[in-house]
């Protein structure tokens, strides 16, 4: 199995897993405060992989590791504070295909940032995507720049994007350091956890009187029964034990991969089995326009996969060649002297 195809692989088993920690965000964001979901989703992952990690050796990020590892957690929280609030008024699919914008970012940030070169190629499956993107919206009127384009959700969704974008980018490069898979998440949510725990102080502090008037006196239980935290508790693990999965196979794909964009459509399939979990769990009919966008990112999705393993078996081909050339030549000029 060639590099490309495992990195294929690799990524489809992480976006699986986003599709349902996305899933597992949506029940949650309508249950408990933003700010306290947010450290949920970045703490319990990190405690669960250093308790792991506690079987093996843990390295230490050195000092040129942690530029990497703090923008990737960085642009983690704010991704997820976007995405969390916009789930809050947005359904499943609508906020899962605004937070799939974010690999049509990830080859302009990569020109921008690291000068790397943008294939053709992966420019054409890009602009399929997009459309595809757009039609899955259902709703065009949502794209036009008039007043229900500049719905706060809708915004807060392109931002999640975006923010996504930056993530990706710096978890390539941060994928190229000595840690491994575990130990680079590891020490990222933990990072991004500690970012986020001055926003769950303040919110607490500022909805603390309303919290102590609607509960009478204050306690947990007037506010969630017990059934509510037995499967808030449950939703909470799962979304920890999904986003460890998207994030380590995400890791170990940008291993494979010579470049970012090079599987950036794929992390489109995320919203794919989004689709599914909302017509199973919310009875969502899609209209033909849908299933146009779901079929438009299918096709980009395998075109780039079948197109980046052509050019990475013609570059192993082209290596072999290059070297025998050179030693052809070197041996001609060593008998042009003798």
């Amino acid at each position: 199995m060639s590099d490309i195809t495992k990195a294929t692989t690799f990524m489809l088993l992480s976006t699986f897993s986003l599709s349902l920690s996305g899933l597992m965000a949506k029940y949650l964001s309508e249950a408990m405060p933003i700010s306290l979901l947010s450290f949920v989703r970045f703490f319990l992952p990190s405690l669960f992989l250093f308790l792991f990690l506690m079987f093996y050796k843990v390295t230490k990020p050195s000092g040129d590791m942690w530029k990497p590892l703090v923008m990737r957690a960085i642009f983690m929280v704010a991704c997820q504070w976007c995405f969390l609030t916009s789930l809050q008024t947005l359904t499943l699919v609508e906020g899962v295909v605004l937070f799939s914008t974010g690999p049509l970012f990830i080859p302009l940030l990569e020109k921008l940032i690291f000068g790397t070169k943008i294939h053709t190629t992966t420019i054409v499956c890009l602009a399929i995507t997009f459309v595809g993107v757009v039609l899955m919206a259902g709703d065009w009127s949502q794209f036009e720049f008039g007043s229900e384009f500049f719905r706060p959700a809708l915004l807060l969704g392109l931002m999640a994007g975006m923010f996504n974008s930056g993530s990706q980018v710096s978890l390539y490069r941060a994928s190229k350091t000595s840690l491994s898979p575990a130990e680079l998440n590891a020490w990222t949510f933990l990072v991004a956890a500690i970012i986020v725990i001055p926003m769950v102080v303040f919110t607490s502090i500022s909805a603390a009187p309303e919290v102590i008037e609607s509960s009478g006196k204050g306690s947990l239980s007037a506010l969630w029964s017990f059934d509510d935290l037995r499967w808030i508790g449950l939703g909470a693990l799962g979304l920890a034990l999904f986003t460890i999965n998207t994030q380590i196979f995400r890791s170990k794909a940008y291993k494979l991969a010579d470049s970012g964009s090079q599987l950036a459509p794929l992390i489109f399939t995320n919203m794919l089995f989004s689709a599914l979990w909302q017509g199973l769990f919310f009875d969502d009919v899609f209209s033909t326009q849908q299933m146009i966008g779901i079929n438009l990112i299918v096709v980009a999705s395998i075109s780039n996969t079948l197109l980046a393993k052509r050019h990475s078996r013609a570059k192993g081909e082209q290596a072999p060649r290059a070297a025998m050339t050179v030693a052809n030549a070197a041996a001609l000029d060593s008998a042009a002297k003798s």
